[in-house]
């Protein structure tokens, strides 16, 4: 049985993406604070393990991953998911405190959680694995007044391209999939601001990861855009 880890597993893509796997017979550890909305998914599936913690513990986190990897034997993958919007709005306008809890949760958690699966993978037998990164179309092109949330999602590339490098002697591939208009909770957010906004089921975002994860080592998606087909992306300017 093929195991993954999947971070901001209670709500929007992670808990979609979960369950694909889960639907698919994966063993799946799901990261996530919100401990009630974790058990709710866990207790469907036996090969689900709810690991309540804050992905900016690393103390936590590494217990989290360990007890998994105790249980699962070995990690295969890892959907690198939490993250938070942020304040809207120019960057006068930003608390210093609001810009240092995005950088926390978006960047720090994100390596934290990269950190320990490279960790693992590079070490157990058969070697090897496969970290996704889940970005942004803010990766690429930001929305107004996201200052807070565009700098992590550039960072993230940044991120990713540096594991997929570093990971090549270890069999450790990795991929970013930027999402543009999924219907999770940052979008809903947005939406009630947005009403016209052009938006896609989350499920597509969820298939495209579980795509992803199901490739041999031998092959890697780098880089993978998927957004509602209307929204306005592509032509800006």
């Amino acid at each position: 049985m093929k195991s993954i880890i999947i971070t901001g597993a209670s709500s929007g893509i992670g808990c979609a993406t979960a369950e694909v796997f889960l639907r698919s017979g994966w063993r799946v550890g799901l990261i996530a604070r919100r401990t009630e909305l974790l058990n709710e998914l866990s207790d469907q599936y036996e090969n689900a393990h709810a690991l309540s913690c804050d992905v900016t513990d690393a103390v936590a986190m590494k217990a989290a991953f360990g007890h998994f990897v105790d249980q699962a034997g070995r990690l295969d993958a890892l959907f690198n998911n939490a993250g938070m919007f942020g304040p809207s709005g120019p960057i006068d306008e930003v608390p210093l405190e609001a810009w240092a809890q995005v950088m926390n949760v978006n960047l720090n958690g994100m390596f934290i959680a990269a950190q320990l699966a490279f960790r693992q993978m590079r070490r157990q037998s058969p070697q090897g694995g496969r970290i996704i990164n889940n970005g942004s179309l803010s990766a690429h092109v930001p929305r107004p007044g996201s200052i807070c949330y565009t700098t992590t999602k550039h960072a993230v590339t940044g991120l990713t391209k540096t594991l997929s490098l570093d990971g090549r002697p270890f069999d450790i591939a990795c991929g970013q999939i930027d999402i543009g208009n999924a219907e999770s909770a940052i979008v809903t957010d947005l939406k009630a601001k947005q009403p016209d906004m052009k938006t896609m089921d989350v499920s597509h975002a969820a298939d495209a990861v579980f795509h992803m994860a199901g490739l041999p080592l031998s092959a890697n998606v780098q880089s993978m855009t998927l957004m509602a087909t209307k929204m306005p992306y592509i032509g800006r300017g």
